[in-house]
């Protein structure tokens, strides 16, 4: 075993990754990122010691977005920007070790060795083999230990974009430090881990409204919009990812340039939001969900931006790499990468722009629409509209099916499940698990349309919104009594904060795949199902007896 990694829904026989990742992470890489994480819960042991003494440095929970964002699923594939990173953790840790040993004057107790290890880069490989994931014997404690870790990664990719924009939450910052710190804690018991855990969930509830607030406040609510698939005859720049800062200065810049801006993967929703709808040169969306990429990269022809997550390794013979920019967390060797935007400045994305020029036009992969925009604002805006049509039996039930797609062909489940449903349900989604139904000709009801996509996996917060707030308005006392099913996909760790999400919120019965989180040890898993209803999926006809019923 040369590595360990289960944090993804594809990781090997649902038990870990020991060789290579299926992801297509190297050994080196995989056990860099384990380093990184180590040297990340120093840093918030620290923290914490700080805050004690009312010391709080909030650019310190920032960065740790930022670096922890790196580790997720389909992120970072460079090892050298990883121990830069790990340098930089490193250095800023022994920075407020010093300050905490002045305040204590000495009388501090001994610090774990996640706060005093030094190493010099060349050692790094050898060091990070003996601080992964298995470094925790206890299989339980190992399993509750990771459930924290992964949820507040997804915590902290939905506060980095949250944080760009210009908006934080104090109370999730101080708990990211404190529950990363708390992982370092043999002292913990089973029972304080399994509260973490929960508290991870209301911090992830806490941070996804704060990002929809800084979406919405920036550039205004999302509208129901008809996104064009097909492709225009100029050269074109494909966004992907999920940054819309990063999109917001690129059409800026690119505007009366001759090249038209088409969006991948999760940024499709970023058509639904007024602010964008001004560029005449924003065309449409290309392609499909993020494992489609490596066709559509090289049928695209022009400049590719990735700005977040997802982007997965090139093949040999590819012809894309000398096009593929990156940016922010994003890193991949051999591309170029845009490098982060200077206080009070825009990032300079004319090295896009200049090879986009160069490109011929996309070559065309479909034509028609997509419809979304259905964020909480406008379907409670309806919310009249849509009581009665509950009240009058036109709709019986609203299924949620939202989250991650992935490569497994037992993900064609989800398709399934959207042509079998009753033509009297409505599909509520966000996430690129869509894909897998978003383009089906289901139709609407009394005018509502049967699949209602509120945004990228970083909006699930307004499906949260939406069937609390249809709680109160059919004067119910649980939200488990309206007439919602849950048929959730995942993929990576943002998904495990949004699944800790609901399960804080109260919602239980949730139907989950295309597997159970492998992170989760036998104990954890009943513990959870027993709690919450937790289940996993099996095939479709049985799952929509079960929803139905």
């Amino acid at each position: 075993m040369s590595m360990f990694c289960y944090q993804c829904q594809e990781t090997s026989r649902n038990l870990g990754c020991t060789m290579r990742g299926v992801c297509g992470k190297s050994e080196t890489l995989a056990n860099l990122f384990d380093l990184l994480i180590y040297g990340l819960k120093g840093l918030a042991y620290v923290s914490v010691k700080l805050q004690e003494k009312d010391r709080y440095y909030p650019e310190d929970s920032v960065f740790v977005m930022s670096a922890l964002f790196k580790t997720i699923t389909n992120v970072n594939w460079d090892e050298e920007n990883i121990k830069d990173t790990i340098e930089t953790t490193l250095a800023l840790r022994d920075k407020r070790k010093d300050e905490l040993c002045k305040l204590m004057e000495g009388k501090c107790d001994t610090c774990p060795e996640a706060v005093t290890f030094q190493l010099k880069r060349d050692e790094y490989d050898e060091f990070a083999k003996k601080v992964g994931v298995l470094r925790t014997e206890n299989e339980d404690i190992r399993s509750l230990r990771e459930t924290i870790i992964y949820g507040i990664k997804g915590i902290c990719a939905y506060g980095e974009h949250a944080a760009i924009l210009g908006f934080q939450d104090d109370d999730v910052n101080k708990f990211i430090m404190e529950g990363l710190s708390a992982t370092l804690d043999d002292n913990l018991t089973v029972d304080q881990l399994v509260n973490l855990v929960l508290r991870t969930g209301e911090n992830a509830v806490k941070i996804m409204a704060k990002l929809d607030e800084a979406n919405t406040k920036t550039y205004g609510n999302p509208e129901p919009t008809k996104v064009k698939l097909g492709v225009g005859k100029n050269p074109g720049i494909l966004i992907s990812g999920h940054d819309l800062k990063d999109l917001e200065e690129l059409l800026k810049q690119t505007e009366g340039k001759g090249v038209d801006i088409y969006t991948h993967g999760e940024m499709l929703p970023a058509h639904y939001y007024p602010a964008f709808k001004k560029y005449k040169h924003f065309i449409g969306n290309y392609g499909d969900s993020w494992w489609h990429q490596l066709e559509d990269f090289e049928n695209f022809n022009g400049a590719i931006l990735m700005t977040t997550n997802c982007l997965v390794p090139l093949r040999k013979e590819n012809t894309y790499l000398e096009r593929l920019f990156t940016t922010g967390t994003v890193n991949y060797p051999g591309a170029v990468h845009i490098p982060d935007r200077e206080k009070g400045r825009e990032k300079d994305f004319s090295p896009v722009i200049a090879r986009a020029l160069k490109c011929q036009p996309p070559k065309e992969l479909e034509t028609g629409e997509i419809t979304g925009g259905f964020a909480h604002s406008t379907v409670l805006s309806l919310a009249d509209k849509i009581i009665e049509a509950v009240k009058s039996g036109a709709i019986k039930r609203f299924v949620v099916m939202a989250g991650c797609d992935g490569r497994m062909p037992s993900r064609k489940y989800f398709t399934e499940v959207a042509e079998k449903l009753p033509k009297d349900t409505v599909i509520l989604t966000a996430g690129c698990a869509k894909y897998r139904y978003i383009k089906l000709p289901l139709g609407d009801i009394n005018g509502i349309p049967r699949i209602l996509d509120a945004g990228q996996c970083n909006d699930s917060y307004s499906l949260a919104v939406i069937a609390l707030k249809l709680k109160e308005a059919f004067g119910l006392d649980d939200v488990n009594k309206l007439p919602l099913s849950f048929d959730l996909a995942w993929y990576e760790q943002k998904a495990v904060a949004v699944l800790l999400a609901l399960l804080s919120l109260g919602f239980k019965n949730i139907i989950l795949g295309p597997t159970l989180p492998g992170f989760l040890s036998p104990n954890v898993a009943k513990v959870i199902s027993d709690t919450f209803g937790l289940q996993q999926i099996t095939d479709a006809d049985s799952d929509i007896a079960k929803m139905l019923a």
